[in-house]
């Protein structure tokens, strides 16, 4: 596995940024993910935090960062491959009718594909997680089809609804509340990706995939009931 050269930063008393080299990029995510796993969850360790290419870790009192830092560098050379089947490929069902995605028309025009082609595209790929961020439940993803990357949007609407599935840029995902946003819009997710009442409020995390699957409106409402009364089950893969 790989071994990179890291930066360790102190972030106030009782944290330490850890930094990879600065790039977006599968091998270090699995990385980070890795070393992540193989630190040592003391009474004294609080939580972590990770990024394309950083793991922040947060402690719940006051350390000495020369110690502390020169802990971390021994874990780090020490660190194991996650076995296989600690990752799941989660499959998220997305409508994609123009109703729910009103910018799917003119990304097919600006690409010259079909729209049928544009969802090919994008339920094609099995898409890495990189972190979660921005709100609550959103998945940084990556692995876009590059016939397909898109810029955001000049103006950004001041409301995308809850489960809207974007392409801003070279990323997509899925907006987990209503939000304002510059995405283009293609589709909707019925189900939720972040439930507080739930004891892990969201179901993926980083290292994680997740596979888009095209369904119809019927279909769209029939989870969306089911969804609202807790009953329905999102279906995975163990990697």
């Amino acid at each position: 596995m790989n071994q990179y050269k890291l930066t360790y930063k102190p972030l106030g008393k009782s944290a330490v940024l850890i930094e990879w080299p600065s790039k977006i990029d599968e091998a270090i995510i699995q990385d980070i993910v890795a070393f992540e796993k193989n630190i040592e969850k003391d009474e004294g360790f609080l939580d972590t935090i990770i990024a394309y290419n950083s793991l922040t870790i947060k402690y719940d009192n006051e350390i000495d960062f020369d110690s502390e830092t020169n802990r971390l560098k021994k874990l780090y050379k020490q660190k194991k491959r996650p076995k296989k089947q600690e990752s799941k490929c989660w499959q998220i069902p997305v409508c994609y009718d123009t109703e729910f995605g009103p910018d799917l028309t003119e990304i097919a025009e600006a690409k010259k594909l079909s729209t049928e082609e544009v969802i090919q595209l994008h339920t094609a790929p099995p898409y890495l997680i990189y972190f979660l961020g921005f709100q609550p439940g959103f998945l940084y993803l990556g692995g876009l089809n590059d016939q397909i990357h898109t810029p955001r949007r000049a103006t950004p609407r001041l409301r995308v609804a809850k489960g809207s599935v974007g392409i801003g840029g070279a990323q997509t995902g899925v907006y987990p509340q209503q939000t304002s946003g510059g995405w283009n819009i293609i589709g909707k997710s019925p189900i939720d990706f972040f439930d507080i009442t739930k004891q892990q409020p969201c179901f993926a995390k980083a290292g994680d995939r997740i596979q888009f699957v095209s369904i119809d409106k019927e279909t769209f409402n029939e989870i969306a009931a089911e969804e609202e009364k807790g009953n329905y089950e999102l279906k995975f893969q163990s990697l």
